[in-house]
């Protein structure tokens, strides 16, 4: 098939397409680079040259969403703006802006050019905060994104994304793919201060401080998926579960980011303090998936676990920093 990815170039599209390629399907990609890198995509491969295969654009033109998703069978929607928590909070008019002009322009830019099959990809962040506030030990249901309460616009941005690509799916306009993934990790991840999330923040911390300061009590919990179990996710999905709703992709358990910090301080064999500074924001309480609908509508369970990702992914972090 041909296949275009936005966002293509970040930590889940890059891992994606490489997969995709062997599998030998035609990849596409658009990206404006502000996350995602050119090195994520130096994939070696004959059926990939970055001058034909790559494109980059900025997806709030709606001209460019028009120009590439022509003569593609399938859109696999990745691309928004995103960074660490502190990026996020700092930024919430421009963040909301920029996210719901990118997914209405390759939504409708994809639906005019008669492409078959269009995968949204979103995030637990838009589930309500009111539920996020305890342990929930049932795990959140697809369903409880609603009514709509985001703590942060990034959330709401991508709820509005989710939305908009089911009053497609219901005027059967096109065929609709909808994913909520949880907090994703692995490498290539970005590892700059400014927008890098949580887990490589923290590898990036223990690497070059000689004290590990984490953001908040340490006390909140994430549900922390590895980016090779995403890509599964997403292949079965389109295999399985296009126009059946949102299914939600993570671990069925979460894990205290103090927890995290831990394992991490110990994985690179460092003599470091750790210290929680909680005047700075530490986002919500708990997230953590019911995945019955994973299971049941595309067979996906998680395969890579805590232990061995974050080594993974530390081993990458220091690569990199070692350059």
């Amino acid at each position: 098939m041909k296949i275009l990815i936005t966002g293509g170039a970040g930590l889940i599209g890059s891992n994606l397409a490489k997969k995709l390629i062997r599998d030998n399907n035609e990849i596409f990609i658009v990206d404006n680079l502000w996350r995602g890198k050119l090195e994520n995509l130096n994939f070696n491969d004959k059926n990939f040259h970055i001058e034909k295969n790559f494109k980059k654009l900025d997806l709030q033109n709606y001209e460019n969403c028009i120009h590439v998703t022509k003569n593609v069978d399938l859109v696999i929607h990745l691309a928004d703006v995103v960074a660490g928590i502190n990026y996020v909070f700092s930024n919430q008019y421009d963040l909301f802006n920029k996210n719901i002009i990118i997914n209405s322009n390759i939504l409708k830019a994809s639906i005019t050019n008669k492409v078959k099959n269009y995968i949204y990809v979103g995030t637990a962040c838009s589930y309500p905060l009111e539920l996020q506030k305890e342990i929930n030990l049932e795990g959140l249901k697809e369903k409880e994104a609603y009514p709509a309460n985001p703590e942060s616009s990034y959330g709401w941005s991508k709820l509005m994304g989710e939305y908009e690509a089911e009053l497609a799916l219901n005027e059967k306009l096109i065929n609709v793919g909808l994913l909520r993934l949880h907090n994703v990790y692995g490498p290539p991840c970005e590892i700059s201060s400014e927008k890098s999330q949580v887990i490589p923040a923290l590898c990036t911390k223990i690497l070059k401080d000689k004290e590990l300061i984490v953001w908040g009590s340490g006390e909140q919990r994430r549900s922390l998926v590895y980016v090779d179990d995403v890509v599964d996710g997403i292949i079965s999905l389109f295999k399985k579960g296009m126009n059946k709703g949102v299914i939600q992709i993570g671990s069925p358990n979460s894990y205290k980011i103090s927890d995290i910090a831990e394992k991490l301080v110990k994985i690179s064999n460092k003599k470091i303090e750790i210290y929680y500074d909680t005047s700075k924001p530490e986002g919500d309480f708990d997230r953590r998936p019911n995945l019955t609908r994973a299971e049941e509508i595309i067979g996906w369970k998680q395969k890579i676990q805590i232990d061995e990702g974050l080594e993974k992914t530390f081993k990458w972090v220091k690569s990199k920093l070692d350059k």
